[in-house]
């Protein structure tokens, strides 16, 4: 970090710009008890305006009344302003009202304002163990000798077996409330940067998103050259060393059973004596939902890239087509031109030559080329139509109509999820089977890919697992399907108790 490089990012770094500004306290002190503090993705404006103005109205009694004379939403818009770049103004999928999020350098600045307080308590064991933990991790992991890999199996298999023995005699070692503090703790610190994690990785591709967005807007080439541009620069993002470790993070975050081990893992650890000691926040006992709702909009925006790619094609393909269109349309204009010039008698030498056209090439006639000879095929056609018999002919399959009841689904998935968090596809089935075969699996689908208008559930579709669905016809014959993994899901304002 030379001198220049400092000064160009003092000016430019939104994190070290909110460091100079003269309402720092204000911004920092109400940014994180609007975001961090209750570990919130994004705030709507208009709640995020009444929290402001509340947070506004207690300083005024002790600071003055003309200590911040600006409105909260004149506040807001400032900090959302390109040339500071605290707030990030957007406009969430399906709705018309604007909401808020923190940048990632926002986050970072008030991350270190924070870590500058004393900590009444500092645990060095769990971070001692965590750093010994990588280390063996990537030790095993990048051993390529088959025979150390079972040598070390066997010997953690041979201490596993000296620890079942001395658990059967009763001769075990419980872990003290100090270290138990230690690792929630560290546990806490870590749940709570995954969030801003979360924002670094989707300010990258939404990035990517804008500089796609001006390439397309200023391009001039074809194409194809822009699409191998644009999709070089995606596979750069998506193949990179944080696009591989989200990618594997967001695997492990939609597998079911990662989430109930989780969840069950974390009731235990919040009944235990020496945590509730600490009054733990109980918004980490949702965490998970909060990660899987942060890494659902990193995924919508890798979409939205796709579907600016999907417009430009389109729109190109529309400008070739009408370029196509004036072209004909002039050729139309020039024959109605010359159509007083034509000669009166079409059928006479006169006219044939008035007009007339050069090969563009030669006629080449290969003799090996010649099909060979093929018997022609005779049609046989009666002359002779059979009178109706009389008979009634039953046409009520032609009116059979399968009518799928979304509503009905919706509510089967809302009973499902009162007793549990979440629900994927196959659970639903196994309790709701299927009636309609794969009409019902369409209407099930459909649910998942578009928003809960009464705000009760969510559902995400995972394109990179399956399962497989098996279900009986009307004729009891045997039908099976291989579907992305549909997961439904408790909405945040259910989730938080």
């Amino acid at each position: 970090m030379d001198y220049s490089y400092l000064v160009k990012l003092r000016q430019s770094h939104p994190a070290w710009r909110l460091m100079r500004a003269d309402n720092a306290p204000l911004i920092v002190s109400f940014l994180h008890q609007a975001f961090i503090v209750p570990n919130l993705r994004s705030v709507k404006q208009t709640e995020l305006i009444l929290m402001l103005d509340d947070f506004l109205y207690h300083l005024r009694l002790s600071e003055g009344e003309s200590s911040f004379p600006k409105s909260p939403h004149q506040y807001l818009d400032d900090w959302a302003h390109n040339d500071k770049g605290w707030l990030r103004k957007f406009y969430p999928m399906h709705s018309d009202e604007a909401a808020f999020d923190l940048t990632p350098g926002t986050e970072k600045a008030i991350g270190w304002l924070a870590a500058l307080n004393q900590a009444s308590f500092v645990g060095t064991e769990s971070r001692l163990l965590m750093l010994f933990d990588l280390l063996k991790q990537m030790v095993t992991g990048s051993q390529t000798d088959a025979q150390l890999r079972l040598h070390e199996l066997q010997q953690r298999k041979a201490q596993i077996e000296v620890e079942m023995q001395a658990i059967q005699r009763g001769d075990f070692e419980v872990m003290d409330e100090t270290a138990l503090k230690d690792r929630f703790l560290q546990f806490s610190h870590v749940a709570r940067e995954l969030l801003g994690d979360f924002r670094q990785v989707e300010q990258n591709f939404r990035e990517l998103d804008q500089s796609v967005r001006e390439k397309i807007a200023a391009w001039e080439g074809g194409k194809g050259a822009l699409l191998e541009t644009v999709f070089g620069e995606q596979d750069a993002i998506s193949d990179s060393d944080q696009g591989k470790s989200f990618r594997a993070f967001w695997d492990f975050l939609m597998s079911t059973q990662s989430q109930d081990e989780f969840t069950q893992r974390l009731d235990t650890v919040f009944e235990l004596q020496a945590i509730q000691s600490l009054q733990p926040d109980k918004t980490l006992k949702k965490i998970h939902y909060d990660w899987l709702e942060a890494g659902e909009q990193t995924q919508r925006v890798v979409s939205r890239l796709s579907q600016q790619l999907r417009r430009f094609l389109d729109n190109q393909a529309y400008l070739e087509n009408k370029h196509l269109m004036h072209k004909i349309e002039g050729v139309l204009r020039q024959s109605i031109q010359l159509k007083p010039w034509l000669p009166s008698a079409p059928l006479s030498g006169e006219f044939a030559g008035f007009m007339t056209l050069d090969l563009p090439k030669y006629e080449i006639d290969l003799p090996m080329e010649r099909a060979l000879f093929t018997v022609p095929l005779v049609q046989n056609f009666a002359g002779h139509v059979e009178a109706d018999d009389g008979q009634d002919v039953n046409v009520d399959g032609l009116f059979d109509q399968v009518f799928i009841d979304e509503l009905a689904l919706k509510n089967q998935i809302e009973r499902l999820l009162q007793v549990q968090e979440q629900v994927n596809l196959p659970q639903v089935l196994h309790v709701h089977p299927l009636n309609f075969g794969v009409a019902e699996l369409v209407g099930y689908l459909s649910i998942a890919s578009q928003n809960d208008s009464e705000g009760r559930f969510y559902g995400v579709i995972d394109e990179a697992q399956q399962d497989l669905i098996q279900w009986q016809d009307s004729n009891g014959q045997p039908r099976q399907a291989w579907l992305p993994r549909v997961i439904y899901s408790r909405i945040q304002a259910n989730l938080v108790q």
